[in-house]
């Protein structure tokens, strides 16, 4: 069924960060017709320039900008959702409009573009929506509350979103990296993790995406082992492996995220 459309049309948000990069050059090399989004035009337009591809400067945190997006790249066969803003601190310590932002742009920008452009694909009986979305929504850690709960939202639509369409031909995917090196939030904030927490790299994230579209997989998690097991068993247990992070030095990596990511909110 989505096996060949990864040589289509295909529409990436964020793909101005170093993720976006990555699924970008992933689709390209397979063929694909790119429309790419993003705030940062001086960043944007040379990634589209290098493949060939359209860009369309957007603000996910405006409404306006979101049924603009949604109406310029109409007729995708593929969308995937990958614009995120990191969404750390203590709640206590945002303001609404930070709130508000961190929600349109995590949860309602992704909803928003998947209620616009599935109709079309329900028609045409082809398409696949990807959402990128984290091992926070398994595991929530410390000043992350905003974050984890936007991604749980974005895991959970995405699965109920799945078996709406599933008759209809459209694929439903969920991606959800761990710890990234060399690109994306983590590898910007640049805090050290334990020894025994792995990273993945950008390739990773982007392979996966594929890898979910061609085998209409619903969910892959792209990190290492160790993490995979942490975040499946956290699913099960939250109280036992919310102690366990802690001993492991939560508090404090949570505290140094949200630092280092301040200026994003």
């Amino acid at each position: 069924m989505s096996g060949g459309i990864v040589s289509g049309s295909v529409l990436v948000t964020g793909a101005t960060g170093g993720l976006g990069h990555a699924i970008a050059r992933a689709f390209s090399a397979r063929g694909a017709s790119l429309t790419l989004t993003g705030r940062r035009i001086d960043v944007l337009e040379p990634l589209a320039a290098e493949l060939g591809a359209r860009s369309v400067v957007c603000d996910l945190s405006d409404r306006a900008d979101v049924a603009r997006l949604a109406a310029e790249a109409a007729d995708v066969d593929v969308l995937v959702a990958n614009a995120a803003m990191p969404a750390s601190g203590l709640l206590t310590e945002l303001t609404l409009e930070q709130v508000d932002r961190m929600l349109d742009v995590n949860l309602r920008a992704p909803i928003a573009l998947a209620h616009a452009l599935a109709p079309a694909m329900v028609t045409r009986r082809r398409g696949h929506i990807v959402f990128i979305s984290s091992v926070a929504a398994k595991a929530a850690a410390p000043a992350s509350s905003l974050y984890s709960g936007t991604k749980f939202g974005v895991r959970g639509f995405a699965l109920g979103l799945r078996e709406d369409l599933r008759a209809h031909g459209v694929g439903v995917s969920t991606v959800a990296p761990g710890f990234i090196r060399d690109a994306g939030m983590y590898a910007d904030a640049g805090v050290k993790l334990p020894f025994v927490v792995g990273t993945s790299t950008p390739d990773d994230v982007a392979n996966a995406v594929i890898h979910a579209i061609e085998r209409n997989r619903a969910e892959i998690v792209v990190a290492p082992a160790p993490v995979r097991f942490g975040v499946s068993f956290a699913s099960v247990a939250p109280q036992i492996a919310a102690t366990f992070s802690r001993w492991m030095g939560s508090d404090k990596i949570a505290s140094e995220f949200a630092a280092a990511q301040a200026d994003k909110r």
